[in-house]
This record gives C-alpha cells, sequence and structure tokens, in this order.
C-alpha cells in the first residue's frame, strides 16, 4: 500500500465506517487485487474482487497488523474467493487471454489510451498470457503476487502458505523459464 504513515488513521477511519478511508483502501489495493484475480484465471475478476472488498469489510474489526499484514490479508481473501468461484465453476484456475487485459488496468490511468496504446496493451496482454502459460501454477501465482500485488517475499509467503526460502526459489525458477520462453519466442520471429 502507498499509505504510509497514514495507515493507522485510514484504518482506524474505516473501522470507524468513514467513506473517506474506504475509498483509499479501494483505490490502493483494486487495481492490484483485480490483476491477481485475471491473472490467475479467475472466472469473473470483477465479481471476485467486489467479493473480496466485502469480506475485507465485514472482517476489519478484527484485523491486527501494519500495513504490510493488511496487505497480505487482504490478497488472502482475494485468493480464497477465487478459489471459491473455480469450485463453483467445475474448473480449475487458468491463464485467460482476454482477462489478462486486467493486469495492465491495474495501474491507475489518468488518461483514456489512445487506439494504438489500446493494441499495444492487448498485444502486451496476450504475449503475456503465452509466457505465463508455461509456469507452474505455484510459479504463476508466487510472480502474480509479487509482480502485481506487489507484495514483499514475506507477504507472498503467507499468502501461499510456503516458506519464504521456497517464495524466493519458485521466483527465480519463474523468472529463468519466462526468459527461457522470451528467448525462444524471439528467436523464432528472427
Amino acid at each position: 500500500m502507498t499509505l504510509g504513515h497514514g495507515f493507522e488513521s485510514v484504518l482506524a477511519a474505516a473501522r470507524a465506517g468513514e467513506q473517506w478511508a474506504w475509498s483509499e483502501i479501494y483505490r490502493d489495493l483494486a487495481g492490484p487485487v483485480r490483476g491477481y484475480l485475471a491473472g490467475r484465471g479467475s472466472p469473473e475478476p470483477e465479481d471476485e474482487a467486489a467479493e473480496t472488498f466485502l469480506h475485507v469489510a465485514k472482517g476489519i474489526a478484527s484485523f491486527d497488523g501494519d500495513e504490510s499484514a493488511f496487505r497480505s490479508w487482504v490478497f488472502s481473501i482475494a485468493h480464497r474467493r477465487m478459489v471459491d468461484a473455480h469450485r463453483k465453476a467445475g474448473r480449475r484456475p487458468k491463464v485467460v487471454d482476454t482477462e489478462l487485459t486486467d493486469l495492465a488496468e491495474g495501474a491507475d490511468r489518468v488518461a483514456t489510451p489512445s487506439a494504438e496504446e489500446s493494441v499495444l496493451v492487448r498485444d502486451a496482454a496476450v504475449a503475456t498470457a503465452d509466457l505465463l502459460s508455461g509456469l507452474s501454477e505455484d510459479q504463476r501465482q508466487i510472480l502474480l503476487l509479487r509482480v502485481v500485488g506487489e507484495l514483499s517475499v514475506r507477504e507472498t509467503a503467507s499468502v501461499v502458505g510456503k516458506s519464504e526460502s521456497a517464495v524466493k526459489v519458485a521466483q527465480h525458477r519463474a523468472i529463468t523459464a519466462l526468459r527461457r520462453a522470451r528467448a525462444k519466442r524471439d528467436a523464432e520471429k528472427s
């Protein structure tokens, strides 16, 4: 989160039901949560993100921790909402090309993108989906939490239920696999 020293006051205000505080929390986390859900192949990333924030609102009174712990807590809730949605849909998580555009939308844009920018974003999303499809589910999840969710190694380990060492190893292997896949794809284009 980017609230920094103001986190405690935002958290207290959100617990008291202050709309401005909820707006701050949502503005800070909604894009990364949607991007994570989309990248994990969530059936309905917008719906699961909304469900995530409903659960956050219900449980915020019992939350105890700092800003880093809060971010991990929110992504843990998002992960559980996604798993529930996959169970309901009766399918396993997978990367879906059309939903990966949410990864690019996760960054708050001030202006509406031009047609050229939209095409470039779409092409990048498709290329990203192609590269991510070669990773294991654990590697994909860890990369999405680290890159899109902007979680630390410790926060990611908390969300996925693994040790920090296991997260580091999986991230390293995922990045190595992505480099190889990209090099292979670039070589095929030449």
